[in-house]
């Protein structure tokens, strides 16, 4: 059975089409595999963005830390607990401004922990949340995956750098995007990604 753990980030609500096919790819993943569902909605229950208590909190001894640099650690060492007992992780991704959201950016700020999730060991920096395997839904509502706009996607090639430095280099990345170009466009795009799913939920299968 498979650990889920799946992170929606996108504050549209309903209409989040990254928050929609997330789901969709891990709730399909839960009921073959019949393993555990986590979810993890960062814009319910959002990380905190980094403070001075969370960066001296983490290189100091647990007795030695304030009240509140100990509220900052735990807080942040739950998330990083959650990846470490994930078999799978779905992340759901909808551009702002060209990037994630905010609120998968401080997630991401507080599980990238130096000898916590990566190290220096070897003089590089190798990722130590290895063995996991990830589906990344981004979502867009021009085209970003080619054409002129490409050099402006500074969200799904940061997203797999980022997971890829803590050791989650097994990504398989599905894009919806175009949907801003009119009502066919914006069908298509939905079929087509809908399909993707589909076809992703049968290799699991």
């Amino acid at each position: 059975m498979s650990r889920i753990l799946l992170i929606t980030s996108s504050p549209r609500g309903a209409e989040s089409l990254s928050t929609r096919f997330a789901t969709e790819i891990a709730n399909g993943i839960r009921m073959q595999s019949g393993g555990s569902l986590i979810v993890r909605d960062l814009v319910a229950n959002p990380a905190p963005h980094i403070t001075q208590d969370y960066i001296k909190g983490r290189v100091m001894a647990p007795d030695t830390r304030t009240a509140e640099e100990t509220q900052a650690v735990e807080g942040a060492m739950e998330l990083v607990d959650e990846l470490r007992a994930a078999d799978v992780i779905v992340i759901g991704s909808g551009m702002m401004n060209f990037g994630p959201s905010s609120q998968l950016k401080a997630w991401i700020d507080n599980v990238t922990w130096p000898g916590v999730t990566f190290s220096y060991g070897a003089g590089v920096p190798q990722g130590l949340l290895t063995g996991k395997k990830v589906y990344l839904v981004t979502a867009a509502r021009g085209v970003f995956s080619e054409g002129v706009y490409a050099p402006f996607d500074f969200q799904t090639n940061y997203l797999l750098h980022m997971l890829g430095f803590i050791g989650l280099t097994d990504v398989e990345l599905l894009r919806i995007e175009g949907t801003v170009q009119g009502p066919d466009a914006a069908q298509a795009a939905i079929a087509s990604t809908e399909a993707a799913v589909q076809a992703l939920l049968a290799k699991v299968a």
